[in-house]
């Protein structure tokens, strides 16, 4: 479930504060990844709505596959149909591993957690986190960067521990 954002000021304020948070998020787990025993990847998914069953889930894939190579009058009537039915948003997950172990982050609640006030996955309603804001209305870069850090932080420091 994405979060809401329920008035313009909240969204321009986000969309102030999602990418240098992502970037931020990356490069924190960069670093981290650098001196760990953990790998990490990063994966491209598709985040359905809570209750589409994977009967579902296939037709609607096979439907956006088929846009890719329809003519003009079949993209439109693929169009249509897909209008009605339930549709993924992209989402982006870090794959962590560590022999047979393995953790998948999703990056997007993560980022989440930095630009909103006391966010947790499934949270609909969100409140902008203010302090990353600054009294000129621009991004508070350090306290941006701290936040990330301490969130990544306490990602790998909750990471299973060895077998």
């Amino acid at each position: 479930m994405l979060p809401r954002i329920t008035n313009s000021v909240a969204w321009q304020q986000a969309e102030m504060l999602m990418q240098p948070a992502f970037i931020r998020l990356i490069d924190n787990i960069r670093k981290l990844l650098d001196v760990s025993a953990w790998k990490g990847t990063y994966k491209d998914v598709l985040m359905w709505p809570e209750g589409v069953d994977s009967e579902t889930q296939a037709f609607v894939t096979q439907l956006l596959q088929s846009l890719e190579s329809a003519t003009p009058e079949k993209a439109e009537q693929i169009r249509e149909h897909l209008g009605t039915l339930p549709m993924p948003h992209p989402g982006y997950h870090l794959c962590l591993q560590r022999q047979e172990q393995q953790v998948i982050v999703d990056l997007w609640d993560l980022c989440y957690r930095v630009c909103f006030c006391d966010y947790y996955p499934g949270d609909e309603q969100v409140d902008i986190d203010m302090d990353l804001i600054d009294e000129n209305g621009e991004v508070d870069w350090l306290r941006l960067d701290l936040k990330a850090k301490a969130l990544v932080e306490k990602l790998f420091a909750n990471l299973p521990t060895e077998k």
